[in-house]
C-alpha cells in the first residue's frame, strides 16, 4: 500500500515550478500516431496517465526516445494498428484519443471503453456522433469502441455538440485532421489544452483554426510531416497550490505559468481573501488573513473548473460564513465530502449542489482519495489541519500530479510518501 503521511499547520513559502498540462499530453501524444515521420514533444509531465499512454503507443511501434526527463522524441514511421491492452486502456480516462487517431491514421480503431476517474456518468457519445458525421460507421461490442471509415477514407462533415465537451471536441479534431475536405465543428469547448492540441498539430503541417471558440475549422491535409512541439503549463496543478497556498497561509510564487489561463481561478481566490499579483509568466499567492465565503459553479471554461472544485471546496471548509457550490458539469463529484467531514468540515450535498459552513479548523485523520482533483484536495486539506494525516489510495493523484511531494516539501510542507509492505510489516519513506 502507497499512502502520504502530512503533518499540518506549516505555512507555505517559496517557489513552485508547474509542469507541462496533463489535459494537453494526454491528447498531443496519441495525436502524435497522425505523424508521418518523427515529431518533438517538450514540457511533457512525469505523471502515469503519461507513462500509461507511452506504454500503449510503444506497444504500436511507436519509437519512443527520452532526451530528457519532459522531452520525448516519437518515431511514428512504423506503427501498426493492433489493440491496445484492455487493462492499460481501462486505467485511463484519455484513452479514447487513440480512437480519433487510429481512424485518421488506420481508417479503422478497436479500443476498450475508457476507464480513469469515477465521478459520474461520462458518455462518449458525441465523440461517436462527431467520427459518424466524418463517415465511419461505430459500433459497441463486448466492452470495445469498434469504428471503420470508408474505403476511401474519412470525410469532411458538419458536427453540431449536443453539449461542450472537452474530451469531444479535441477527439474529433484528431480524427478530422486527415480527412478529405473540411470539418466543421460547432458547439466547442473553448479549454487551453484545446487550443494546445490545435496548435501542436498545426505544427506539425495540420490546417486547424478557430480553436479557442465554439467554431473550430479544419482543413484536411494528406500527412502530417512532423516538427518540434512544447506542451503548455498546467492550469489545474498551477490552481490546486493556488488552493494550497489560500487553505495553509503563506507566500509562494508559482512559476512556469500562462496567468491568463488562470482568471477564473484568481478570480475566485480575490473574492475569498487572497492576494495574487501577476508577472509574465508567474503568479504570487499571499494569505494573511481569515478566509471569505463565496458562491461557486462551475461551467466551461472560461468558467470555474470542475477540476477545480474539490479544491476549492477545502477553503471553502475554512472561511467566514456559508458557501454554496453548484456542480454544472458533472454528477457525483461531491463524493469526496464525505471525507472532508471526517476531518471536521461541516457540508451538506443535495444533488448537484454542497453547502459548506465554514469551520474553524480541521482535524487530521486517515483519508482516502476518491479521484485524482479529490485527492488533490485531501492533501490540501491534509496541510491545512490540525495534526496528522493519511491520505490513501493514492495512485489517483499521482495520474495528473507530477512530483507533488518534493513540490510541496520545496514550500514548506510536513508530507512524505510511504510504501507499506504487508507481508513485512516495514514501511519505507520516500
Amino acid at each position: 500500500m502507497i499512502k502520504y503521511e502530512i503533518n499540518g499547520g506549516k505555512r507555505l513559502q517559496g517557489t513552485v515550478t508547474i509542469s507541462g498540462a496533463k489535459n494537453a499530453a494526454v491528447a498531443i501524444l496519441p495525436a502524435a500516431l497522425l505523424v508521418s515521420g518523427s515529431c518533438r514533444i517538450e514540457n511533457v509531465p512525469d505523471i502515469s496517465d503519461v507513462r500509461l499512454l507511452l506504454q500503449i503507443l510503444a506497444d504500436m511501434g511507436v519509437s519512443i526516445r527520452r532526451k530528457s526527463r519532459h522531452t520525448l522524441e516519437l518515431d511514428c514511421t512504423r506503427v501498426r494498428n493492433i489493440v491496445a491492452p484492455i487493462d492499460l486502456v481501462r486505467r485511463i480516462r484519455a484513452s479514447y484519443y487513440l480512437i480519433g487517431a487510429e481512424l485518421g491514421r488506420f481508417g479503422q480503431a478497436k479500443v476498450a471503453m475508457p476507464g480513469g476517474c469515477n465521478f459520474g456518468v461520462r458518455p462518449i457519445d458525441q465523440h461517436i456522433k462527431g467520427f459518424e458525421a466524418l463517415g465511419a460507421c461505430v459500433d459497441q461490442l463486448d466492452g470495445y469502441v469498434c469504428a471503420d471509415a470508408p474505403d476511401g477514407g474519412l470525410t469532411g462533415g458538419h458536427v453540431y455538440l449536443d453539449m461542450v465537451s472537452v474530451g469531444a471536441t479535441m477527439n474529433i479534431m484528431i480524427a478530422a485532421v486527415l480527412a478529405k475536405g473540411t470539418t466543421i465543428i460547432e458547439n466547442c469547448a473553448k479549454e487551453p489544452h484545446i487550443v494546445d492540441l490545435a496548435n501542436f498539430l498545426n505544427a506539425m503541417g495540420a490546417k486547424v483554426s478557430g480553436a479557442g471558440t465554439d467554431v473550430i475549422k479544419i482543413r484536411g491535409v494528406e500527412q502530417l510531416k512532423g516538427g518540434t512541439y512544447c506542451i503548455i503549463p498546467d492550469q489545474i496543478e498551477a490552481g490546486t497550490y493556488m488552493a494550497a497556498v489560500a487553505a495553509v497561509g503563506g507566500d509562494v510564487v508559482v512559476e512556469n505559468i500562462i496567468p491568463k489561463h488562470m482568471d477564473c481561478i484568481t478570480a475566485k481566490l480575490r473574492e475569498i481573501g487572497v492576494q495574487v499579483t501577476e508577472y509574465d509568466d508567474a503568479i504570487r499567492i499571499t494569505r494573511q488573513r481569515p478566509l471569505r465565503r463565496a458562491n461557486v459553479k462551475t461551467m466551461p471554461y472560461p468558467g470555474f473548473p470542475t477540476d477545480m472544485q474539490p479544491q476549492i471546496a477545502v477553503c471553502l471548509a475554512l472561511a467566514n460564513g456559508t458557501s454554496i457550490i453548484t456542480e454544472g458539469i458533472y454528477d457525483n463529484r461531491f463524493r469526496y465530502t464525505a471525507e472532508l467531514m471526517r476531518m471536521g468540515a461541516s457540508i451538506q450535498v443535495n444533488g448537484g449542489v454542497a453547502v459548506v459552513d465554514g469551520v474553524q479548523a480541521l482535524h487530521g485523520c486517515s483519508v482516502k482519495a476518491c479521484d485524482l482533483r479529490a485527492g488533490a484536495a485531501m492533501v490540501i486539506a491534509g496541510l491545512a489541519a490540525e495534526g496528522h494525516t493519511t491520505v490513501e489510495d493514492i495512485h489517483y493523484i499521482e495520474r495528473g500530479y507530477e512530483d507533488i511531494i518534493g513540490k510541496l516539501r520545496a514550500i514548506g510542507a510536513d508530507i512524505r510518501r510511504i510504501e507499506t509492505y504487508e507481508d513485512s510489516g516495514t514501511d519505507a519513506a520516500g
